[in-house]
């Protein structure tokens, strides 16, 4: 149940991450409010796996997913130009994170 908690954790870390990317002044309350409540959940949640996960563990795999899914949405909604190398090494990450979790 840790491993799903803290997979649902770092998508929540992409959502505060395109949220913060998306604040254009501080009354601009509905990013604020996928902001807080975004980072809320994640840091929630990655406390919550961290209690059968070791830290450094928890932590690469909820940074890993978190990056490659902010990547992935910046890709698809056009905020970013995709790039073949950054999909490349976005992989990279993918495949550590499930190096990790294979290991523990």
């Amino acid at each position: 149940m840790s491993w799903l908690i803290l997979v649902v954790s770092a998508l929540f870390e992409a959502v505060w991450a395109t949220a913060l990317s998306r604040l254009t002044s501080w009354t601009d309350f509905g990013a604020i409010a996928l902001l807080v409540g975004g980072m809320t959940v994640s840091l929630a949640g990655l406390a919550w796996a961290m209690r059968e996960i070791p830290v450094g563990t928890a932590y690469a795999v909820w940074v890993g997913i978190g990056a490659a899914t902010t990547a992935g949405y910046a890709w698809h909604s056009g905020a970013q130009p995709f790039s073949i190398v950054q999909a490349f090494l976005i992989l990279g990450i993918v495949a550590c994170v499930i190096g990790l979790r294979l290991t523990q």
